[in-house]
């Protein structure tokens, strides 16, 4: 697949291009062969050439583990030697020489199996664009829209005061009838006898300023000159709606670009208030450059709407009760569809005057990828969406089909796995964390209708969001090859390279067999030791091993010959006591996830040596993280701690060491009584959240003047000590920009040295009952954008008299005074 072989490719040639393995390279004499190995996979990626590099990668990081460990083994010393590299280049030669062979042979047939020559992004086939849509629809055509038209319509009647024109966008996924909802509205008579001009364009990709014109002008006269130049086609529609109230709907709409939309918007300025402007788009980015003042998410129908337009499209009429069973393999069909109705006229009209059951049960037993379908059907108009994103979010959004349906994916997880397989582009900015990246690719997704339903929980540095099922139809049958998810049905091809186990079984048992170029494995079903052990014996390439919620005691030690490895999920594993010391060889691992492994005794002395982890969340038994083992994790950008229950400090001391740590979570441990003397050792974090921490109070044991700190986020929650904020805090005062401040019953007031935050731009105060007082010199805070006090009674009976003055200068001020007995009301600015 050509979105998930591009990001191979990519990382093959990134890590060639890296310092370390142009040294090392010269130094053991293999460099030739390296750069032979890098022109031809500018020609043709191959998942070969990748494993051949990172075992040269992983030789490089376990002579820096050993000398880090200070080995004095001449023998050792000697096969490292840069002098003495012959075991090292003879292996190393020989089998970069045997995968230039094999990508020789594939690149000399790349006409043959329709390759591209480079590495540059595909365009859009102009063929595949969506149909242009008209107006007119008939009210008995559509079914279980009634809600949905009524609140656009009330959108649509309402005066909106100051604004001329108004922009109302209605969102939501191909397919899922946000063309039909327009059309219901523009045709309504309430919108008739409202509006004195109405007008239609389908616009798709194209929002050249002229065409846009022209088809406005059209729409509203019928023909026009179409030699016209821009200024007399502008002239035309400045006065086709001067002094008239309009109506115009914009479908379909993909721009991104808002300079396009401004030199529109500011020829439809009209001196008539009142007029609105209604845009269909997938994008919830395109309705922002618009200007939207209205957001509506279409959702999709409800079951019963759904088998309606089913029976309506699948039989003649009265024709569905002579076949009750077809009614009822039709019911099983229809919530395949999860509410779009594209999807079940799609279905529905491969059944039409069909009333054989082995046709309905095919179609109700086959993945809709699987099935034919012809233009203007779901899956294409889904892909129109995929056709859209930029290469890097295709290779992205296509990982994302080994997950299966209706798997509720994590952000921190999602980007993690992404980093694994090196599908993130690598930021310009040197400032700017690979895992940032990371999140920007899932929320351009989520606003681009691949993700929804998006959750995040207060205090906990995680969001949670779902793909619907037909987006995962899509992304399956863009992987297909290279992802699957496994059931006892499933047939697999010997090209699937990453897997999500649903079942166990000799069934699966037997399929695997046949694998040989596996890299990730997802286990979601309990599977016996057995089997796990024949996945590590058999799959020495695995990049990502995921045993979340799995309940073995014992972990492999053969795991630690996964060499490859780079993410390990046991999260939620309540039996696990310790694991194998064998893991500690897994040099490349850069995530490693221990959340609610709550039976977790200890981590193995050694761990200091997995020196590429990146990410570390853990739950475990330890009154202290030994600050020789996590403590020296120099590569570790994110450190979770969660319910660990006998912690009672991180580390007794770390000086030099988690230098480039950025995320520190601790949540859930309530014997944690220290933690001021491991934060100034921390220079890199800017994160800083702890919550539901009885025991900690943050108070300082000892003057930190000369601290100097990065912190840009502290989230203080549910910490029953705390009385003040820390002193050390002054030292994050040039970067810190939010603080929040939540459920601390015995806080009572903010420092008078607060006004030193020059960068605060949030503060956030909740639930606090004895937070009395502000500080002066709050107007000192230019920064300040946005303060929020909620369920502090003794400051809200006080802040209209005293305390408004000093924070008069913040553009968004909220009090909330439900525990105001004199008053009961809210205050808002």
């Amino acid at each position: 697949m050509a979105a998930i072989g591009y990001g191979i490719a990519v990382k093959v040639l990134e890590l060639l291009g890296s310092r370390t393995f142009q040294e090392t390279s010269s130094a053991w004499g293999v460099k030739s062969d390296l750069t032979k190995l890098e022109r031809t996979v500018k020609a043709i990626n191959q998942s070969h050439a990748e494993n051949v590099l990172d075992e040269f990668q992983y030789i490089v990081l376990q002579k820096e583990v050993m000398k880090r460990n200070g080995s004095t083994s001449k023998k050792v010393s000697n096969f490292f030697s840069s002098s003495n590299p012959l075991a090292i280049r003879f292996e190393m030669a020989d089998k970069i020489k045997s995968i230039r062979k094999r990508v020789d042979e594939i690149s000399a047939e790349k006409d043959k199996f329709n390759l591209a020559h480079g590495l540059e992004d595909r365009k859009l086939n102009m063929q595949e664009r969506r149909e242009m849509t008209h107006s007119f629809v008939h009210p008995r055509n559509v079914i279980g829209r009634d809600d949905a038209k009524k609140q656009i319509l009330d959108l649509l009647m309402q005066q909106d005061a100051g604004r001329n024109v108004n922009v109302i966008s209605v969102v939501g996924i191909g397919g899922l009838g946000k063309t039909t909802l327009a059309k219901l509205v523009y045709n309504d008579e309430q919108v008739v006898g409202h509006f004195q001009l109405r007008m239609w364009v389908c616009i798709s990709e194209n929002f050249d300023i002229i065409w846009l014109i022209k088809e406005i002008l059209k729409s509203a006269l019928g023909k026009i000159d179409e030699t016209l130049s821009l200024d007399w086609l502008q002239i035309h529609l400045r006065e086709l709606i001067k002094d008239k109230k309009f109506l115009l709907v914009l479908d379909d709409v993909w721009n991104e670009d808002r300079k396009k939309w401004i030199e529109l918007e500011n020829l439809l300025v009209g001196d008539c208030n009142g007029s609105k402007i209604l845009v269909t788009t997938r994008n919830n980015s395109v309705a922002t450059i618009m200007g939207t003042t209205t957001t509506y998410n279409l959702k999709g129908l409800p079951e019963e709407d759904c088998m309606s337009l089913f029976v309506k499209l699948a039989f003649k009429v009265g024709q569905e009760n002579q076949y009750p069973n077809l009614l009822n393999i039709g019911r099983e069909i229809v919530k395949k569809c999860k509410g779009v109705p594209l999807a079940v006229s799609t279905l529905a009209g491969l059944l039409y005057l069909k009333v054989d059951e082995h046709k309905c049960k095919f179609i109700r037993d086959n993945e809709i990828w699987n099935l034919e379908q012809k233009e203007g059907d779901i899956l294409p108009a889904l892909k129109l969406s995929y056709n859209q994103l930029p290469f890097h979010l295709k290779q992205c959004f296509a990982y994302c089909s080994v997950f299966p349906k209706d798997y509720e994916f994590i952000n921190f997880r999602l980007i993690q796995f992404w980093m694994t397989h090196g599908i993130l582009q690598s930021p310009k900015d040197e400032n700017v964390e690979l895992a940032d990246v990371g999140d920007l690719y899932i929320k351009e997704l989520l606003s681009r209708s691949f993700f929804q339903d998006v959750s995040q929980e207060e205090f906990v540095p995680m969001y949670t969001f779902k793909m619907h099922d037909l987006v995962h139809d899509l992304a399956l049958s863009i992987a297909k090859g290279e992802c699957s998810v496994v059931t006892k049905k499933s047939t697999l091809v010997a090209e699937v390279c990453h897997l999500s186990i649903l079942e166990n079984g000799q069934e699966v048992t037997t399929q695997l067999e046949k694998l040989s170029k596996v890299k990730t494995i997802i286990f979601k079903t309990e599977q016996p030791a057995s089997f796990l052990e024949a996945c590590i014996a058999r799959f020495k390439y695995l990049r990502v091993l995921d045993l979340s919620n799995s309940s073995f005691e014992v972990l492999p030690s053969s795991v630690g010959n996964l060499k490859h490895l780079r993410y390990l999920d046991l999260s939620g594993n309540r039996i696990i006591k310790q694991l194998p010391n064998s893991i500690c060889k897994l040099h490349s691992l850069q995530t490693l996830l221990l959340a609610d492994c709550s039976n977790l005794e200890r981590l193995p002395k050694g761990i200091r040596d997995i020196i590429s982890l990146r990410f570390l969340f853990i739950t475990t038994k330890h009154t202290c993280l030994w600050e020789k083992a996590v403590g020296c994790l120099d590569s570790l950008r994110s450190l979770l701690i969660w319910r660990c229950e006998n912690l009672k400090c991180l580390f007794e001391e770390m000086e030099g060491h988690l230098t480039n740590l950025r995320t520190l979570f601790v949540g859930e441990s309530p014997s944690l009584t220290s933690l001021s003397l491991n934060i100034k050792h921390l220079t890199a974090l800017e994160n800083l959240i702890i919550v539901n921490c009885e025991e900690l109070s943050l108070t300082d044991k000892e003057e930190n003047q000369d601290l100097k700190l990065s912190l840009r986020l502290l989230m203080i929650g549910k910490l029953p000590k705390l009385e003040v904020l820390p002193q050390w805090l002054q030292a994050s005062a040039n970067t810190l920009q939010h603080l929040v401040i939540v459920d601390c019953c015995n806080f009572t007031a903010l420092p008078e040295w607060l006004p030193h935050l020059k960068s605060l731009q949030k503060l956030t105060i909740r639930n606090c009952p004895k937070f009395s007082s502000l500080p002066e010199g709050m107007q000192d805070l230019i920064a300040l954008r946005e303060f929020q006090i909620e369920y502090c009674p003794k400051l809200s009976r006080k802040c209209r008299e005293e305390v408004r003055h000093k924070i008069a200068h913040v553009p968004n001020i909220n009090f909330d005074d439900d525990l105001d007995e004199d008053s009961g009301s809210s205050s808002e600015r």
